[in-house]
């Protein structure tokens, strides 16, 4: 008999033993149960045992004899030492076993771990799928790499390996070169390769000649085993014909040498050149040819040129990363090129300016297409609030870049500096401002105008930004006197047309009174007071209560969740484009910033359906959170609606007496003296870390809180010697939190301030949060109206430039400018319409069920009877 056959008929036997096994396992369970069974209903047994009847168990051994369980056992590691059974038909045996109880249960406990072992390792093959502990994931993901590591160095090391490979393109020769752009098929010959590089300049290709991946610049090519050098000409468009002759008889020929920069470093190459062989006419590229060809000059006689690509990835990479410099971005573009194995460096001045110019002309087209970057949808034609803040952080050093040269987007986002010279020279002539008096915010640190920062080594000082609820930039100046009041009521008067309703800033407790005072003084500045002042949240924490009633936002009618800090959120990104900028030119610093706030607008336009839906979203859940509050509240404290709205007023009246009201007596002047104290010493607590940037600022700031510590102590203790013991003061506990002070009692009744307070910031949250949610809604109807309004826009533009009775074109276009423009509006038409159909989707799915959709209803037709009436073919 053959191993083969010996081999089945054992597999057969085994498979019949393991059968047979499984039965009498079986069996010899039931029976045991079945005793199990008759033992717990027989009377106990006598003291003497009796044996157990013994069992017939088949073992099935494998060749070498030993014993082979189906499952292991307790005593697997017991072997049978005897000599192998010589080649019976069926290897098994016959064995008689006495099983206790105990050793029962012990088999059967280890056969449940064994079972349930394998039934975990068959479920959970891959334990990084069933965890559900990150920190185990991560772990197990860790362990992977590591043992998966020398493979892949190993793999790595290979790769690096000159084999010797046949030309993927003809089949025959064997392969000098490799391509790392041409795979799947990467291995030319040197015929092989100079018909496909020719025209592929600027694929990157390694020399596998002297045995290694040698880097081959494009000039470069493979010659009998040795590298020759060669000419190679930039891949740019070429005319058919350059006159009245065949064109068979042109001949292109290598012309001046340029430097071509793109995402993978410069290349030297030479521009082509067409001679016609039989009138001597000749075509040489220009700027008009190099634009066709998605190039930018850097000159008008160009020696170098850039790859437009190379302007859109510094541009992402600039949004995502602000502190990105130009230099930084070019030093990574000549790591690529010496990787490649190219030489020549990229100049940061040619590059910056040929960016800013290449930005300039798509910034022309915007205006003829009648983009508006620095308005927000959602907030026109009304707009609910307008912040204003100052940042001093994006100043500018004086000996950076000298250059006279004016700015590209001279006055499109920040203001001219000589007209707001002129405005704020006019304000302080009117109201006979003396330097360093306060009147225009000197008795703030940030607003002295003469600091040691302006007298040195520095230009501008700052930036001053407005912007809207929705973090859209509207407009922006440079500050060079500290933050002064002048600045924000330039920017408050160049958006007075606007129709705004609240006018949000961080001090406008103190901007406010000087507005008033300046009005009076200039009547043509009236029209700014029927704003509504609106100080900031985040500073309104640091003032004393009564402050924080008159002049918060969270307790005017009509607010909503505005917070007047949206600025914030925009001074976080510029301020990062501020490493870079204070070491630009004027024009640079100008250009840059306005480059960055226009991209930062065109996200906000992007997202602004999304984000309004959001708000609605969370609007809605606060305010259903913020009534079972207000049911707990009055069911806790046992009091009627009408009694809230008593607590409500008597609030508002306190803050607003207690604001404008003088103190007469020793004891209402310690009082006010106190809170003062104790809203500075919180305010320079909280800004510690804010208007300071270094050790020293922080240094000078501790001091002036220890100094004012001091001084409270001393008037606290003034004041408790005067007051009642039930009525003194705690130093500690005055500057641990929110205080209830004693003098606070409202006279309407018997309940202090302490405990209406709570019960007046819900209801005034519940007032917010309804009014939030119709202004979101009336948001939504502005967004919906003007993106319709721009898709009419674009029409009519298409329709204009279509039309034939332009003859003339009002933009300078020709007629070849004209076809493109209205390329690029059907290409704005389409954004339109997904915008569009994003937008009414986001609204339904937030608004559906409600009242406040009719203007969505109303979408369903526009957007059939308008947008989708044609196909884009057909525009």
């Amino acid at each position: 008999m053959t191993d083969l056959k010996l081999q089945e008929q054992l597999m057969v036997l085994d498979n019949l033993v393991e059968h047979q096994e499984l039965k009498d396992e079986l069996q010899s369970l039931d029976e045991f149960l079945g005793e199990l069974q008759a033992a717990a209903a027989a009377p106990p047994p006598p003291p003497p045992v009796k044996a157990v009847k013994p069992r017939v168990l088949w073992r099935k051994r494998d060749i070498d004899g030993n014993i082979v369980h189906a499952r292991p056992r307790s005593n697997d590691h017991i072997r049978n030492t005897d000599p192998p059974i010589s080649a019976p038909e069926t290897v098994c045996e016959v064995a008689f076993a006495t099983e206790t109880f105990e050793g029962f249960l012990q088999d059967l406990q280890h056969s449940l771990i064994d079972s349930s072992d394998d039934e975990a390792s068959s479920t959970s093959k891959d334990p990084l799928l069933a965890s559900s502990d990150w920190s185990m994931r991560q772990r197990l993901s860790s362990e992977k790499w590591r043992a998966e590591r020398p493979r892949l160095v190993n793999i790595a090391a290979a790769q690096e390996n000159v084999a010797r490979h046949i030309c993927q393109q003809c089949g025959g020769n064997p392969a000098v070169v490799r391509c790392s752009d041409c795979r799947p098929r990467p291995f030319f010959c040197a015929e092989c390769d100079i018909s496909m590089h020719t025209r592929h300049v600027l694929h990157n290709r390694d020399a596998m000649t002297a045995g290694f991946y040698q880097p081959l610049p494009p000039t470069m090519v493979v010659v009998d085993k040795a590298l020759c050098h060669c000419e190679r000409l930039v891949p740019v468009e070429i005319p058919d014909r350059i006159c009245g002759c065949s064109p068979e008889l042109l001949r292109v020929s290598s012309g001046k040498t340029v430097s071509v920069i793109t995402m993978n470093g410069r290349y030297d190459l030479s521009m082509p050149e067409l001679n016609c062989e039989a009138c001597q006419a000749t075509w040489a590229a220009g700027v008009v040819d190099l634009n066709q060809s998605d190039y930018w000059p850097a000159t008008l006689h160009f020696a170098t040129i850039y790859a437009t690509d190379v302007f859109y990835s510094f541009e992402e990479m600039k949004m995502a990363a602000p502190g990105l410099s130009c230099q930084a971005f070019l030093r990574m573009l000549d790591q690529r090129t010496v990787r490649f194995g190219r030489t020549g460096k990229i100049s940061a001045d040619s590059f910056q300016r040929s960016f800013f110019e290449w930005e300039a002309v798509r910034y022309e087209i915007d205006n003829i297409c009648k983009e508006e970057p620095f308005m927000c949808p959602a907030c026109t034609p009304d707009m609910l609030a307008v912040s204003v803040d100052g940042n001093r952080k994006r100043y500018r050093f004086k000996n950076a870049a000298r250059s006279e040269e004016q700015a590209i987007f001279e006055g499109v986002f920040i203001a001219n500096d000589e007209e707001v010279t002129r405005f704020v020279d006019y304000i302080h002539n009117t109201s006979k401002h003396v330097s360093g008096r306060g009147v225009c915010g000197g008795e703030w640190s940030a607003a002295r105008e003469t600091s040691q920062r302006s007298a040195s080594k520095v230009d501008e000082e700052g930036l001053e930004l407005a912007v809207c609820r929705h973090g859209v930039l509207l407009c922006a100046l440079n500050m060079y006197r500290g933050e002064i009041f002048a600045y924000p009521l330039y920017l408050q008067r160049k958006l007075a047309s606007r129709q705004i309703t609240f006018f949000c800033m961080d001090v406008t407790c103190k901007y406010w009174p000087y507005l008033q005072r300046i009005a009076n003084s200039c009547p043509e500045l009236q029209h700014l007071l029927k704003m509504k002042p609106f100080l900031s949240v985040f500073h309104a924490k640091a003032h004393e209560f009564k402050c924080e009633v008159k002049w918060s936002g969270a307790y005017q009618d009509g607010a909503g969740l505005t917070l007047g800090e949206e600025v914030e959120q925009c001074n976080a990104f510029l301020s990062r484009i501020a490493v870079t900028t204070k070491h630009m030119s004027k024009a640079g610093r100008t250009d840059m910033l306005t480059l960055m706030a226009m991209r930062w607008n065109q996200q906000k336009f992007n997202n602004l359906a999304i984000s309004l839906s959001q708000r609605y979203q969370k609007a809605t859940k606060a305010l259903q959170s913020q009534l079972q509050n207000l049911e707990t509240m009055k069911g806790e404290l046992a009091v009627t609606e009408r009694q809230l709205e008593d607590w409500v007023s008597d609030v508002k009246e306190w803050g607003d007496a207690t604001t404008t009201t003088t103190t007469k007596n020793e004891v209402d002047a310690l009082a006010s003296r106190i809170e003062v104290l104790v809203a500075s010493i919180k305010r320079r607590s909280q800004r510690l870390y804010k208007d300071t940037d270094g050790n020293k600022g922080r240094a000078r700031m501790r001091r002036k809180i220890r100094e004012e510590k001091g001084i409270l102590t001393s008037v606290v203790e003034k004041y408790n010697k005067i007051v009642p013991n039930t009525e003194t003061l705690c130093l500690e506990t005055i500057l641990s939190g929110d205080t209830a002070w004693p003098w606070q009692l409202t006279r309407s009744d018997s309940v202090d301030l302490k405990t209406k307070r709570p019960a007046f910031d819900i209801i005034m949250s519940v007032r917010r949060l309804q009014e939030e949610q119709k202004i979101l809604v009336a948001e939504m109807d502005n967004h919906w109206k003007y993106l319709s309004a721009r898709a009419n826009s674009l029409r009519e533009l298409s329709c204009l430039f279509a039309s034939d009775t332009l003859k003339n074109s009002p933009f300078g276009l020709s007629e070849e400018g004209l076809k493109g423009l209205q390329s690029i509006i059907l290409r704005k038409q389409h954004k339109i319409r997904n915008m569009r159909k994003l937008a009414r989707d986001c609204y339904l799915e937030v608004l559906s069920g409600g009242e406040d959709i009719n203007f969505l209803k109303k979408a369903s037709a526009d957007v059939c009877d308008t947008d989708y009436e044609v196909s884009d073919d057909d525009l």
